[in-house]
């Protein structure tokens, strides 16, 4: 035992002299948490990060049988699901682990929203997480058309239609999102290589800043709590708040597990370009709220498209969701901005209503 022990040591002296483990661990002994009433939603950031780490390693698994092709795309996740020892479980896991870091991800920033979290010295955290959100979503949207069933294709036509409404450049972005006239198996290389290339590089730059700027600047403390003398209270970051996070990180992994086995990711039927397009096409949940306001909007809004009033109108929204940090002065001075808690409060819940329509609509081509 003494002489494992030695060679233990040995080991780590070996390590630490060439990666300088000990400064490492007392940078992380000796960054602390601040423990009041809204600790709570620190563990949102932690949670998606746990999150998108099991989408790369489930998705790592599914490289490995899946062929990016229109001919052989459909058939080789067929092959995974039914021939691969717990593939069909692999691939349940990437699907639902997807799904919930995006539900995250939309908790995290409206909590941040909240919290006032963006304000000075954060507004890089801010950038860096608004940028790895719209990532997040355009993981969503590129994996979504992978697997080539029928929902997935049809899906994606529409979802790419929209770009078209776009003045001048519209035509043009089409073209360059679909790589061609239609949705074809080029469409389908494409989205795999950037769903796989592209957006994961991307995401490492982000998600490293991102990081870094957390590390660097700590914990934000809520205005309410600094205006009542509040957030001097804290814990170490290690081990008390990563062994809190590895509690949810198990938890979650256990969800996980549980909607893999109780709800399967199902496949359907392979995409067929030539046939009619089903009854009820609807995108992922994250891009209902969207899908359901450019439905009801009507078809000219004075001299201009209705769907192009829509995107310009969730472009504005969304240009507007990243410069906040810019736009709230009050916060900076530690003043209370009601407008901004309003106008977060209604996002919710316009989400949440559109969502809910968006399902319980009656299916129209």
């Amino acid at each position: 035992m003494d002489g494992m022990q030695g060679r233990f040591q040995q080991l780590y002296a070996w390590l630490d002299d060439r990666l300088g483990l000990a400064a490492l661990g007392a940078l992380a002994q000796k960054k602390d948490v601040p423990v009041h009433r809204h600790t709570i939603w620190y563990y949102l950031g932690g949670m998606t990060l746990f999150l998108f780490v099991v989408q790369i390693a489930t998705g790592v698994l599914l490289l490995f049988y899946y062929r990016p092709s229109a001919e052989e795309a459909y058939e080789s996740v067929q092959f995974l699901m039914a021939e691969v020892e717990f593939g069909w479980l692999v691939r349940s896991i990437h699907h639902w682990a997807a799904n919930l870091m995006i539900f995250t991800l939309f908790l995290h920033m409206f909590s941040v929203l909240w919290l006032r979290a963006y304000r000075p010295p954060r507004e890089i955290t801010w950038f860096s997480g608004a940028g790895l959100l719209g990532l997040a979503l355009a993981f969503g949207f590129t994996g979504y058309l992978l697997p080539w069933n029928e929902l997935a294709y049809f899906a994606t036509r529409v979802g790419t239609e929209i770009v078209g409404v776009v003045p001048v450049v519209g035509e043009f972005l089409l073209r360059v999102a679909r790589g061609g006239e239609d949705v074809t198996g080029a469409t389908l290389t494409r989205f795999y290589a950037i769903h796989v290339a592209v957006l994961p590089a991307t995401s490492a730059v982000l998600l490293g800043l991102h990081l870094f700027m957390v590390q660097k600047h700590g914990m934000s403390v809520p205005l309410d709590v600094e205006r009542q003398g509040g957030g001097n209270r804290a814990m170490p970051f290690f081990p008390n708040f990563l062994l809190r996070d590895l509690v949810g990180w198990l938890t979650a992994l256990a969800v996980l597990a549980a909607l893999a086995a109780f709800f399967p990711a199902e496949l359907g039927v392979k995409a067929d370009p030539f046939a009619p397009a089903p009854a009820g096409i609807k995108p992922e949940w994250y891009f209902m709220f969207m899908f359901q306001t450019l439905k009801y909007l009507p078809a000219h809004i004075i001299v201009l498209e209705g769907e192009l009033v829509g995107i310009l109108g969730f472009a504005v929204a969304g240009l507007l969701l990243v410069i906040i940090p810019v736009l709230d002065k009050r916060s900076v001075r530690g003043e209370p901005t009601p407008v901004i808690t309003w106008l977060v409060i209604a996002a919710i819940v316009y989400i949440i209503i559109l969502t809910y329509l968006g399902y319980t609509a009656s299916p129209t081509l």
